[in-house]
């Protein structure tokens, strides 16, 4: 399984900036892909970056050269680092790994429980 642990959220005021960590832990095999989603009230959950073992990143296009999503595969950690965040920005904030356990063959997807980021005009 994977255990996935969060930090770094809070309230900043628009056109500042916020560092997200996740530190994946646990008995797997490999992660391949980590992110984060985020979910604001009343609205769908949007995936917001996303990197690959091998550093391929994407990201959607609302945060697209604001957020810059890096990873540190020995300690199986991501960082989003957020930049000239708008109010738009609010929301919760969830990691995600796709990480093969001990006694599989296939990735599952894990979640984080989430970390409240708040952008005040």
């Amino acid at each position: 399984q994977v255990q996935l642990v969060e930090s770094g959220g809070g309230l900043v005021q628009a056109g500042g900036s916020l560092t997200l960590s996740c530190a994946a832990s646990g008995s797997f095999v490999s992660i391949s892909r980590m992110g984060w989603s985020r979910q604001a009230p009343g609205k769908q959950r949007e995936l917001v970056a996303a990197i690959t073992s091998g550093d391929n990143t994407n990201y959607a296009d609302s945060v697209k050269g604001r957020f810059t999503l890096s990873r540190d595969n020995a300690k199986n950690t991501v960082y989003l680092q957020m930049n000239s965040l708008k109010p738009e920005d609010t929301a919760v904030y969830h990691c995600y790994a796709a990480g093969r356990p001990l006694w599989s063959d296939y990735d599952y997807d894990y979640w984080g429980q989430g970390t409240q980021v708040t952008v005040s005009s």
